[in-house]
């Protein structure tokens, strides 16, 4: 008791502080990487260093080698399997405001032009059962991603994105990439989802989009070639049968700060058949 109390007497504001710092970046650190696959791989490896303590205090000399060696090469194995989580992490700290400028610096008649624009075109391929992927980039690059289709660097206009992804024209069968007021490319190949928990009925075209949200902070928009309806990923996260006047809304509220964001938002923030978020 008496350690305790001298303990609780040394300590200081600045200990204080330090220890809210380092318990603010593991929640943080936590939140990256809940319900993905970082998170039980981190489980597999307390379970092993477990094993090797235990291993150690019963005097198994072999297995405590054996576990204690795949510890110390473990380091340069998590940078390996980490990887994407580990550029998530990255990007989400390059995407804060001190170091990055934000989409609204666009004129907002601009804003609302594109995306009026992009409302028109979805609705009309929703109507006709025309299945489309459009992916609207923000602050985190998808060079390498427009790279693997056709460069167009047209202006957005409805017509333009309707006639794209018309079935059996050259261009229809990818994703369309949109940077600010620009079609900057088509027929892009995105990364598809690693989530085995999805729902089966989802296809590819919701698990590309769920793919490139969790790679980036894009916004992509899927209309469903089987039913017509419209569905937004962001952030990993997937919204299911949408309208257009909720697509409208979600669209100019994404790019507002967080905290003028309206509280609706977050109901159509869910992952289907994974968490929802609060």
């Amino acid at each position: 008791m008496q350690y305790l109390k001298d303990l609780f007497l040394n300590i200081r504001v600045r200990d204080i502080f330090d220890i809210l710092i380092v318990a603010m970046a593991f929640y943080k650190l936590f939140m990256l990487i809940r319900e993905t696959r970082a998170e039980q791989l981190i489980k597999g490896i307390f379970i092993l260093f477990a094993l090797t303590k235990v291993s150690e205090w019963l005097e198994l000399y072999t297995l405590n080698f054996i576990l204690d060696t795949a510890m110390t090469v473990g380091v340069i194995a998590i940078l390996i399997v980490f990887q994407p989580e580990l550029r998530r992490a990255l990007e989400y700290i390059g995407r804060s405001r001190f170091f990055t400028r934000s989409f609204l610096e666009i004129k907002s008649e601009s804003l609302k032009e594109v995306f009026d624009e992009i409302v028109d075109a979805v609705a009309s391929l929703s109507r006709q059962k025309i299945g489309a992927l459009i992916v609207i980039e923000r602050e985190t690059g998808l060079n390498e991603v427009a790279e693997t289709g056709t460069m167009i660097q047209g202006k957005v206009s409805s017509d333009l994105l309707i006639n794209i992804f018309i079935p059996n024209t050259p261009l229809h069968d990818g994703a369309v990439i949109i940077k600010d007021d620009t079609i900057k490319a088509a027929a892009c190949f995105l990364p598809l989802t690693d989530n085995a928990s999805l729902s089966k009925d989802l296809g590819t075209r919701h698990r590309a989009a769920l793919g490139i949200s969790e790679r980036s902070d894009c916004l992509a928009i899927v209309v469903s070639e089987e039913t017509g309806s419209i569905s937004i990923a962001e952030n990993g996260s997937l919204a299911r049968y949408l309208d257009t006047k909720t697509l409208k809304q979600i669209l100019m509220d994404m790019y507002k700060p967080k905290d003028q964001q309206p509280s609706f938002l977050m109901k159509w923030r869910n992952k289907d058949g994974q968490r929802e978020e609060k």
